[in-house]
């Protein structure tokens, strides 16, 4: 399998993209560091042949809508086709998770509920926490039940202003 990785200059830093040949984000995140995006994806998910793309032009549909989102269209990355493998509940989760709508956030209890597993909050938990395409699947829309950032792979720093990004222009 072969795949494209650029990286954008973004308000909140370098963000880097993944993309099978096929279009599909397989894996992103705020970092230049290709080695970081490669490590969110289990070694057997891992391209074989990674091209890098130089430039600030979007290479791909999913760079454009990543410029789009932080151009002030929140909803720009919702069409971006992605790719994940992982167990039932974790493809439902990554599913669910591209539901929750800018600018409203849940909790991961509410997350959980949502999934018709209102007990499993730490699997609703562990689901945003092996999300490899962030942004495109926004785990950084859920919060912890006390209505606290909690994690984020890529900084708190980062969740922060992408949710007041979408608060605003959700």
């Amino acid at each position: 399998m072969t795949a494209t990785l650029q990286t954008l200059d973004t308000p909140d830093g370098a963000f880097t993209i993944l993309v099978e040949d096929e279009g599909c984000v397989i894996a992103s995140g705020w970092t230049a560091d290709a080695e970081a995006i490669l490590a969110r994806l289990r070694p057997d998910q891992r391209s074989t042949d990674v091209r890098t793309v130089a430039g600030e032009s979007p290479a791909s549909d999913a760079a454009v809508a990543a410029a789009a989102y932080y151009d002030g269209d929140v909803h720009a990355i919702d069409a971006v086709p992605v790719s994940q493998t992982g167990t039932t509940l974790q493809r439902a989760g990554w599913a669910a998770l591209r539901g929750i709508a800018p600018g409203r956030p849940l909790t991961y209890t509410e997350f959980a509920d949502a999934l018709g597993s209102p007990a499993a909050v730490r699997a609703a938990a562990a689901i945003c926490a092996r999300n490899a395409p962030a942004l495109f699947v926004p785990c950084h829309r859920v919060l912890r039940s006390d209505g606290t950032l909690g994690g984020f792979a890529w900084g708190l720093d980062v969740k922060r202003s992408l949710l007041a990004r979408e608060a605003v222009a959700g």
